[in-house]
């Protein structure tokens, strides 16, 4: 019983942990200060110890012995290569949309638009994140592609981070409703070249707005 609370607690140290970084509360190369999250959480220094170990596993913070924990930079890379990826799968997955998608799956895209034009004016960034994550996720449970789905949610994992930070910049997420928009707009036109190009106007869009964030934020990134 007691490993069980030992263990749930260190899952809540963990989940609040990673969202810190995720959202960007905890910055690259900042120091994790154990002891305040100890305080913090209210837990003892095992669950937080063992928190920190599995979120070093999975790549968002560094351990250094002696010295302490810090939150790991973002590979600007490997951002790339990931949006390298996602321009080559999702652009056949528009396309293929607009081939034939049903009257379903048409609506649930333009529901999610309206549902982001209203985080948008409401300036809610976390549930704007999650519409704007729905929208591509919509494509592929619609058209049942299912082993796309997971290989693209594997690449929007380790896309996690700069994309929350992709969010921040004046008008960007209406920048990206008027993207998605054009993509439904060739999907309901029944254009696949058009949803293919317009899905990839997209992701440039993105690149661009993450290449401005790395050279007016070096600190951010890794090479």
């Amino acid at each position: 019983m007691m490993q069980e609370r030992a263990n749930s607690k260190a899952g809540q140290v963990y989940e609040a942990v990673k969202e810190a970084i995720l959202s960007g509360e905890l910055e690259p190369e900042q120091a994790i200060d154990k002891f305040a999250l100890c305080e913090k959480l209210g837990v003892s220094r095992f669950p937080v110890s063992a928190a920190i170990s599995r979120l070093a596993f999975e790549g968002l913070v560094r351990i250094e012995p002696q010295h302490g924990s810090f939150v790991t930079p973002i590979s600007a890379e490997s951002v790339r290569e990931h949006l390298f990826v996602r321009r080559a799968l999702e652009g056949e997955v528009a396309a293929e949309a607009a081939r034939r998608l049903d009257d379903e799956g048409r609506a649930d895209l333009s529901a999610n638009l309206a549902q982001a034009d209203e985080a948008a004016r409401a300036g809610d960034r976390a549930l704007f994140y999650e519409l704007d994550v729905g929208f591509h996720a919509l494509l592929t449970q619609h058209l049942g592609l299912h082993r796309a789905e997971a290989i693209l949610d594997g690449v929007r994992q380790h896309l996690e981070r700069p994309r929350r930070l992709l969010m921040n910049p004046p008008g960007r997420m209406h920048q990206t409703i008027a993207e998605h928009r054009a993509i439904l707009a060739a999907i309901e036109a029944r254009q696949p070249e058009a949803a293919r190009a317009a899905l990839a106007a997209h992701l440039a869009a993105v690149a661009r707005t993450f290449e401005a964030l790395a050279k007016a934020k070096p600190g951010l990134f890794a090479p």
